[in-house]
């Protein structure tokens, strides 16, 4: 769904999208499981900088809902995550800010984000929103051991008979200062 300032203009907009699963690309690590639902509302917010200048900001203030897959860091086996999130965005017309003298950033302009041409997309928001919610690890339970360093199997599913802890030579000259020191 396309959100248009020209129709912000003439009245505020109101969206319930729902997004089919698998429709949105979140990267190589993440899947839309479920389908993506959102709602929400976006108005056009007009701030005055000085005395005869406006910018026109496009606020976004809605929900959306969804449950995605992801990797376990440790054995890479599928997780389910639900996602649910309000949001409260704030977009400024990309170049808007050019020739206002350097200040320090105020906390509420730290939530600014830009955009060009017309208006920005929705789906565009939601997958921004949706990959901030993604933890950045992600286990799949606590008890979760892992692949084989060595042969790559599941530690979950099957043991391996590759050797104990094989250590990185280039450790070595540390533990040797060790020895020396507890000896």
């Amino acid at each position: 769904m396309f959100i248009s300032v020209k129709e912000l203009e003439l009245h505020e907009v109101s969206f319930n999208e729902a997004f089919p699963a698998g429709s949105m690309d979140l990267g190589p690590d993440v899947r839309l499981r479920t389908p993506l639902k959102s709602s929400g509302r976006a108005n056009l917010i007009e701030e005055h900088v000085g005395r005869k200048r406006a910018i026109e900001d496009i606020r976004l203030v809605g929900e959306f809902s969804t449950s995605l897959e992801l990797s376990c860091a440790r054995c890479l086996e599928p997780v389910t995550q639900d996602v649910e999130r309000t949001f409260d965005l704030l977009y400024r017309p990309q170049g808007a800010d050019a020739g206002i003298e350097e200040a320090p950033v105020a906390e509420a302009e730290a939530e600014i984000s830009y955009y060009t041409g017309d208006g920005l997309l929705l789906e565009d928001v939601l997958r921004e929103q949706m990959l901030l919610a993604v933890p950045l690890k992600v286990i799949c339970r606590e008890e979760c051991r892992g692949l084989c360093p060595h042969c790559g199997k599941n530690l979950n599913h099957e043991q391996c008979s590759c050797a104990g802890s094989a250590s990185d030579p280039r450790w070595s000259p540390l533990k040797d200062l060790k020895d020396k020191l507890q000896g």
